[in-house]
């Protein structure tokens, strides 16, 4: 179910893209050139190649081929656009462009992790400009990939694929972060080319779920469809910010996860999958257009936590749990917030610390990483991921929220 949910809400961030596009490309003052109401339209190809970073024995060559699995290789065709320059968004984030990709993905082993196709939203933006022609920048990649093979240790399937200890799910999430050096070449060319991280697993939905990461090198070439828009002179208030104040962010999420669980020097799978919901009080305070700091009222239930404490037969292969009170398998915490906002899209990140808990697994710790796209001015999708102590994966946070207070 929350595989579904993950190529659920990425479709949705996909379909909500182009509305928000109309919505905001409506001018701020009356210009006489009606194309300064339409948005620059960019389309792209990219291409990475990295190096899989893995302790896994079966990337080491503990697999059909007795080869090393270390190499990536990704093909990307892009769409992308900015908000034109007499538009608010456009006055506030003049160099920021986000859209939707399609990429094929391969690692030299089709048999055993095949070769995933992907769909994915982006966003970038600058971080310096070097010179009129040549910029630094940064880029984000969020989505669902398809086509995998998964770990499958049934003799008479037909999928049978024991070997794989890294991916246990034929549709996987897809996370790949950026940094990159921008070259203006003419008013209708710009190429790209930097260093970037790339990430496939299913945020502990199904295992194994020790998933594919890829450091490396990527290339990019964009080609600006309507240049005569980019041409047109930017707005003298070009440099157009928010008044500080204060916003209130409320978010509910539930989702399903597996759970390995340690007896000794063994690791048990535990069956699932288990529920998981939680709530978010998330009091910011906007310090301008870019950057929000602030807390959290963070609770959450488990129903995989402790359950170690409740195990029938310990020894037992196949063991059985009995299910822990309530209070077991809920925490309430506090954390500190920052986010980076931007069109469209705002990125959250947070550390904090359970006050009110029972048991080893709701514990110590926690971090969060989550993803929130507006839909409305005020109610966005939530996408998130939490890990416990700063290592341990968790669980998924799918989820919508709603906004008060908002003065963007």
């Amino acid at each position: 179910m929350s595989l579904k949910r993950i190529c659920f809400y990425v479709l949705s961030m996909v379909i909500a893209v182009p509305q928000l596009m109309a919505q905001s490309t409506v001018s701020d003052t009356h210009i006489s050139d009606s194309l300064s109401d339409k948005p620059i339209h960019h389309l792209g190809i990219d291409f990475h190649a990295g190096y899989i970073a893995a302790k896994k024995k079966f990337f080491h060559g503990d697999n059909a081929k007795n080869e090393p699995i270390n190499k990536a290789i990704s093909g990307q065709i892009r769409y992308s656009f900015q908000f034109p320059s007499d538009t608010r968004w456009g006055r506030m984030y003049p160099n920021t462009y986000q859209g939707i990709g399609l990429s094929y993905n391969t690692f030299f082993n089709k048999e055993e992790l095949g070769n995933p196709i992907g769909i994915f939203i982006f966003q970038g933006s600058r971080i310096a400009e070097l010179s009129p022609t040549l910029s630094f920048d940064y880029e984000w990649n969020f989505g669902a990939s398809f086509g995998w093979k998964p770990m499958n240790k049934d003799e008479n399937s037909p999928e049978y694929n024991p070997n794989n200890t890294a991916i246990g799910t034929k549709v996987n999430a897809y996370i790949n972060i950026a940094l990159m050096l921008n070259w203006k070449i003419g008013d209708e060319w710009r190429f790209k080319a930097g260093i970037d991280y790339m990430h496939f697993s299913n945020g502990t939905t199904h295992y194994p779920n020790a998933g594919v990461n890829a450091i490396g090198a990527r290339i990019g070439l964009i080609r600006i469809l309507n240049p005569e828009i980019a041409r047109l002179p930017r707005h003298k208030d070009h440099t157009l910010d928010i008044e500080p104040h204060m916003s209130y962010d409320v978010v509910v999420y539930g989702t399903a996860r597996f759970r390995d669980i340690k007896f000794g020097d063994e690791t048990y799978h535990a069956k699932g999958p288990y529920a998981v919901w939680g709530f978010n009080f998330n009091p910011m305070y906007n310090i301008n257009k870019l950057f929000k700091v602030g807390g959290s009222l963070d609770a959450q239930y488990d129903r995989s936590a402790n359950l170690k404490e409740y195990v029938i037969d310990a020894e037992a292969e196949e063991k059985v749990f009995g299910r822990p009170p309530f209070q077991k398998q809920f925490g309430i915490g506090l954390s500190a917030r920052m986010e980076l906002v931007m069109p469209i899209f705002s990125v959250n990140l947070g550390v904090g610390h359970n006050i009110i808990y029972q048991g080893e697994d709701t514990k110590g710790f926690y971090q969060i990483f989550a993803l929130k796209a507006s839909v409305t001015k005020d109610f966005f999708l939530h996408i998130g991921y939490r890990l416990q102590d700063f290592r341990a994966p968790n669980n998924l946070m799918l989820g919508v929220g709603y906004r008060f207070h908002n003065k963007r």
